[in-house]
């Protein structure tokens, strides 16, 4: 029964995760619009060496759709070598360019307290604990922002987060990916802090060919718990890569709102904070 539950469980999540990494995109570029877990291991990826890039896969070449406003069958996308970050000052621009405000991401949206967080990574260690310490050697910045949905109509508020972190190699961006799926597998239950707790995660990182709008992506969900949360509720989370580029969004559940609900918010962040990436990028 117990092996039953989990592969459920696998099921849902993949079902779930399609839709976010098919999101977004081309087709949402006419639209200009609690903490994602940023970390990966402590461990980054070194410099390229060779002056080929390290830790990127080969990307399939992308056929285009006939039917109007159609994502393309592959993604396609890569970063101008003059507008990719090399130090900490360009890596800050870019963070809070591409990062989504109260008007970016979806309508009613209102600053969270603590708004914005700078200048410090998240670690996972073996008693899935989650703790802050300084950037890695390896990474250039880290941004976070939070947004609420306010409590209203009888529904209770919704929390969401979006990071977006520049490492210094792609490789190391595509470490963070690697590391991230399986800090779920490692620690199922995890404590944020304040009495915050995740448990029941599962992980999942998508094969390139149904990614539409990154180089990488993963999705995560389990139940949330934590102070006026109103009891379990659900919790959605994906990250995906660009180039050196990480983005995480995630959307802690409330009283009212089904999982389906916090699954189009966290396409729609997801989405909206990718196609402002690629703009800085370009």
């Amino acid at each position: 029964m117990k092996l039953m539950l989990v592969g459920t469980r696998v099921a849902a999540v993949a079902a779930a995760g399609v839709l976010l990494a098919g999101c977004g995109g081309s087709a949402s570029r006419d639209t200009d619009k609690s903490d994602p877990k940023p970390s990966g291991s402590a461990k980054q990826g070194g410099p390229a060496t060779g002056g080929e890039k390290t830790g990127a896969s080969k990307k399939p070449d992308p056929k285009q759709s006939t039917l109007p406003g159609a994502l393309p069958s592959a993604y396609d996308f890569t970063p101008n070598p003059d507008r990719v970050p090399k130090n900490a000052a360009q890596a800050r621009k870019l963070t809070r360019n591409a990062a989504l405000g109260e008007n970016d991401w979806t309508a009613g949206m209102v600053r969270h307290t603590p708004y914005e967080s700078a200048g410090s990574w998240t670690v996972l260690p073996d008693s899935c604990v989650w703790t802050r310490s300084a950037l890695p050697s390896g990474i250039l910045d880290s941004f976070t922002r939070r947004l609420d949905i306010p409590a209203q109509g009888g529904k209770g508020r919704v929390q969401g987060a979006v990071t977006v972190t520049v490492h210094r190699t792609e490789a190391g961006a595509d470490q963070e990916i690697k590391d991230t799926v399986q800090e779920s597998f490692r620690c199922p239950q995890q404590e944020l802090g304040g009495g915050q707790r995740l448990s029941g995660l599962m992980s999942l990182q998508f094969d390139q060919k149904d990614v539409r709008n990154a180089d990488a992506s993963l999705f995560e969900a389990g139940k949330y718990t934590g102070p006026q949360s109103g009891g379990v509720q659900d919790y959605v989370w994906s990250k995906s890569r660009i180039g050196p580029v990480t983005t995480a969004v995630s959307v802690k559940g409330a009283k009212g709102y089904t999982n389906t609900d916090l699954l189009r918010i966290a396409a729609e962040g997801g989405a909206k904070v990718l196609y402002r990436v690629e703009l800085e990028l370009k």
